[in-house]
């Protein structure tokens, strides 16, 4: 229980102070003050959560709060001067009582949940009061205030990262001379940096990154900061060119531009940092030649230049740098082969040089040094493989990834040497001969990547032998042979992909053994046999695939195999079951039916009839095969003619597309050609041959308000999307539509179109995307019928998907903006992948009523803010443009329907349905199959609440997928959002 002083207490303070006993005086003066401090700190502990009872040592009856956990004191006066709560979970807001700790001089709270304005009166003169401040990874919100460092007093470092903060970095942050560390990195702050920071001459870190600051860097007064060591703008929208002093700033210890839109070439004073550990220039648009001065860079560790427009021999001087452990060169344009002198750097631990223009051989170096990342993909590398016999690389090497190059000749025995080795991928290339046995030897290994080859033989049995291995992919070869039983020792695999190969015999059942396996792929091979029943214990399942083979019998029942699509089984002949609409023979033979009155002459008209049936069937099907060859040839006639006269037009009008020397092509407009570079991003250019136009009338999959998306394929057989985008409003500056198009291209995830290259002209501009084959959501809701509908399962990964999606676009810091059921696509497993990302950043600026226009097919979906001028425009109308989609889905209706008398606002509708108790009426009667109604009512709700018209009030994408995940795994006594 708490205690108060009372005025007689007060009485005996004053009486001892009168007294001639000063020792006694002091004593209990100084109990007051700590007292001061427990009172202090048990306020503080009031207001807030502490749900693991992290602060339970916390005791109001305590004399002093020196061996409280968190606390720590002055020696002598046991006076507070600490306060470390991070990681502890706390939530609620920061109260007074922290202002009671006269001494505090270090305040971390980082980790927890507290919320609340950072703009407070109580927090910033908590702030002010102390010297080193730490509120990052929290949920504090709002603006930065300007009075928070108006005499700031003694403040020496600020930490404000990872919270919600917006608005600008206040100019008065100049005046605050005390300062030695900033950082305001990971919030959505906006603006430039003050155009006099650089007076804040003690400076030692400034770390901004992760923001939306833009702008260019001021240049005035930077090489003033003689104590500078980090310097972090990265991830943000900043321009123009490095600020040429940077390199006065000589006890610089990192240097992190990436991810901006800087320009121009690297500024000479650079090389005057010979401290620098770390430069990290990625993703901009920095040109010329690396300057052969880099080799000053002594101290230099770490190198990042990758995803910008450097051109020409990568300088010898790299192989001076002697501390360097990481080189990132990756997607850029440089040409001839890695130096030798390469070898020298022997600390170097990763190197990318991956989509560049690279020739030659595969450097013998790489595999002497003790390497444990080697990424070369992308490139033009020939030749055989060679790892040596004795190379440091075998006990060193984790990752090795040749891709996408032109390496020819077998696969190295030795391959097997590299004990630690975790991904190998050689795909995309022309290796031949049989896949070594010594791929065993990789027991570490987790993913093997060869697909894309000329490999011939067998699968090794020695595979099993890999014990760690989760993803195997060997499509697209010449295999033979069987699936080795062996595979079952793979007990952690996850992904099997052996399609398009010459596999024969039977699916052994062993691989039911396998329960983590998710993605089965054995399509296109001569597999036989029935499918063993046990593989209905597969519960992982998302996608098995044996079309095109010849395997017999009944579908198994059960599991993943009561959903499997149709296009998963098809063109296996003798399968029976449902789902390929065939039903299966009976288990027994019918019985005999003896006729009691046999009678010869009938017999023989029977046996007569029969035979003259079987005639008669006989000559029906010669003349229907007949007559099926006649229509066959005329429809190639009639195509041939038809490929000549377009062919013929195409080579004098307008749409023809052909390519020069395998980077470039040209398009035709007039007698004189506009030229272009195709840019792939993965590594793959060459399009089935140029007889027929690229943007074929008839290959054309949808329009948009972007562009027209036609199919088209590459000469491998696989099938691309390119999209024409309509040039009128695009950008008409190649460095801007480069720079976008580039950030757009190093976007990776499962649930996201892959964006695979683009090309450009200032009359033509492509995309060229990953060909999803299943088509659009909206096809699935509202083109289909009743017996192909989307079951409720499918439905609620596809809105998974979906979410998780766009939460990795806005990790990237990029907005979608045209969410809708056209742009969301479904792959033949099933899995949803968001499409159209990114792409009004493509246009001039960022104009409202253009980019309504532009997605004027998405009434529905777009967020209110986008008829407020006034209003930001964040990833929150992305969020509202989901929440209707899930409603979409969930109902099957479409966001807005017009009927004769009235207009249907979906989202009204299903609202006003919830708040009359009737949500469940708003689901789709053509679910069929089990589900949960109140499972699909949390969906519904989740839906609502991203559809508030308050932006504020919708949730980030990452907790729409921790709800839906909730949604599907609810914690015990949780079984619905309330």
């Amino acid at each position: 229980m708490r205690t108060h002083t009372t005025p007689f207490q007060i009485l005996i303070t004053i009486l001892l102070l009168l007294s001639p006993d000063t020792p006694t005086v002091l004593t209990n003066s100084l109990n007051i003050a700590l007292n001061d401090d427990v009172l202090g700190l048990m306020v503080f502990k009031a207001d807030v959560q502490d749900p693991y009872s992290k602060l339970s040592t916390w005791k109001e009856e305590d004399d002093n709060p020196c061996n409280w956990v968190g606390v720590m004191c002055d020696p002598y006066s046991n006076r507070v001067t600490e306060l470390r709560l991070e990681g502890f979970s706390l939530s609620g807001h920061v109260s007074k009582g922290l202002l009671r700790l006269q001494y505090l001089q270090t305040l971390s709270l980082s980790r927890n949940n507290f919320t609340g304005q950072i703009n407070n009166p109580i927090l910033i003169q908590v702030i002010k009061n102390t010297q080193f401040v730490n509120l990052s990874e929290n949920g504090f919100s709002g603006s930065i205030p300007e009075q928070l460092f108006v005499q700031c007093g003694s403040i020496r470092s600020v930490n404000l990262a990872n919270n919600k903060l917006t608005g600008q970095i206040p100019s008065s942050i100049s005046s605050c001379l005390t300062l030695q560390n900033v950082d305001f990195s990971s919030n959505q702050l906006s603006g430039g940096l003050p155009s006099d920071i650089w007076s804040l001459t003690s400076l030692r870190s400034l770390d901004v990154s992760n923001n939306f600051l833009d702008g260019e860097i001021p240049h005035e007064k930077i090489g003033t900061l003689f104590d500078l060591r980090v310097f972090n703008l990265s991830s943000n929208n900043f321009s123009g060119e490095l600020p040429d002093k940077i390199g006065e700033c000589l006890l610089l210890k990192s240097v992190d531009f990436s991810n901006n839109y800087l320009v121009g070439t690297l500024p000479e004073s650079l090389q005057k940092l010979s401290l620098c550990n770390v430069v990290n220039l990625r993703g901009n648009y920095f040109a010329g030649d690396v300057p052969e001065w880099v080799r000053s860079l002594k101290s230099l560790e770490n190198l990042d230049l990758s995803v910008n427009n450097f051109t020409g021999l990568v300088p010898n001087a790299l192989g001076d740098l002697e501390s360097l452990k990481s080189l990132n060169l990756s997607l850029n344009r440089f040409t001839g082969s890695l130096p030798d002198s390469l070898a020298k750097c022997v600390n170097l631990s990763v190197i990318d040089v991956s989509f560049n223009l690279f020739t030659g051989d595969v450097p013998s170096w790489v595999f002497g040094l003790r390497l444990k990342g080697v990424f070369l993909s992308g490139n033009q590398l020939a030749g055989n493989v060679d790892f040596g016999q004795t190379g440091a690389g075998f006990d060193s090497l984790e990752v090795l990834d040749l891709s996408s190059n032109s390496l020819s000749g077998p696969i190295p025995s030795s391959i097997g040497e590299f004990s630690r080795l975790v991904v190998l991928n050689m795909s995309r290339n022309s290796l031949i001969g049989s896949l070594p046995g010594s791929l065993g030897g990789l027991k570490g290994v987790s993913v093997i990547d060869l697909s894309h080859n000329w490999l011939n033989g067998g699968i090794p049995n020695e595979i099993g032998g890999a014990g760690s291995l989760e993803e195997l992919w060997l499509e697209s070869n010449y295999l033979t042979g069987s699936i080795p039983d062996q595979i079952q020792n793979c007990s952690g695999l996850t992904t099997l992909i052996l399609s398009q190969n010459n596999i024969t015999g039977t699916i052994p059942i062993s691989i039911a053994k396998l329960t983590e396996l998710e993605y089965v792929d054995l399509s296109f091979n001569r597999l036989s046999g029935t499918l063993p029943k046990e593989l209905t214990n597969l519960s992982s399942l998302v996608t098995f695939n044996v079309s095109h083979n010849n395997f017999e019998g009944e579908l198994p029942l059960g599991g993943f195999f009561n959903t499997i699509p149709l296009s998963a089984v098809c063109d296996n002949p003798s399968l029976c079951g449902s789902i390929v609409n065939q039903s299966c023979p009976g288990a027994h033979p019918k019985p005999i039916v003896l006729n009691p009155n046999p009678s010869r002459s009938n017999h023989g008209s029977t046996a007569l009839n029969m035979s003259h049936k079987r005639i008669i069937l006989s000559i029906s099907a010669i003349i229907a095969i007949a007559a099926a060859v006649f229509i066959a040839l005329g429809v190639i006639v009639v195509t041939i003619l038809n490929l000549h006269v377009r062919n013929s037009m195409s080579r004098s009008a307008a749409v023809a597309l052909t390519f020069s020397g395998g980077d470039e092509f040209s398009h035709t407009r007039s007698p004189s050609s506009d030229y272009g570079k195709l840019v792939m991003f993965t590594g793959d250019a060459e399009f089935v041959s140029g007889t027929n136009a690229l943007l074929n009338k008839e290959c054309e999959l949808g329009r948009g308000g972007f562009g027209v998306v036609y199919w088209t394929a590459l000469r491998n057989g696989r099938s691309v999307a390119i999209k024409k985008l309509n040039v009128s409003s695009m950008s008409k500056c190649q460095e801007d539509f480069d720079r976008e198009v580039k950030k757009l291209g190093t976007i990776r995830h499962a649930n996201l179109v892959l964006l695979e290259g683009y090309y450009w002209t200032p009359t033509l501009q492509l995309l060229i995307n990953e060909y999803v084959s299943s088509g659009s959501l909206y096809k699935h809701l509202h083109e289909g019928n009743d017996e192909n509908t989307l079951s409720w399962r499918e439905r609620f990964e596809i809105i998974l998907g979906t979410a998780k999606g766009l939460a990795h676009l806005h990790q990237m810091k990029v907005i979608h903006y045209n969410i809708k059921s056209t742009n969301v696509l479904i792959d033949c497993s099933g899995e949803a992948k968001v499409g159209d990302y990114g792409l009004a950043g493509l246009l001039p600026s960022l104009d409202r009523h253009v980019l309504s226009g532009k997605i004027q097919s998405a009434l529905g979906y777009m967020a209110p803010e986008f008829a407020c001028q006034t209003v930001k425009i964040t990833e929150k109308c992305d969020v509202y443009g989901f929440g209707i989609l899930v409603l979409e889905v969930v109902t099957g209706k479409k966001p807005v329907e017009y009927m004769e008398d009235d207009v249907v606002i979906l989202c009204d509708m299903v609202r006003g349905a919830l708040d009359n108790g009737r949500a469940d009426e708003c689901i789709d009667r053509k679910l069929k199959g089990e589900f949960s109604t109140k499972e699909a009512i949390s969906v519904i709700k989740l839906g609502l609440v991203c559809a508030s018209q308050v932006p504020s009030n919708r949730p980030d994408m990452e907790e729409v997928v921790k709800i839906l995940e909730l949604i599907q795994c609810p914690s015990e006594g949780q079984e619905e959002i309330e």
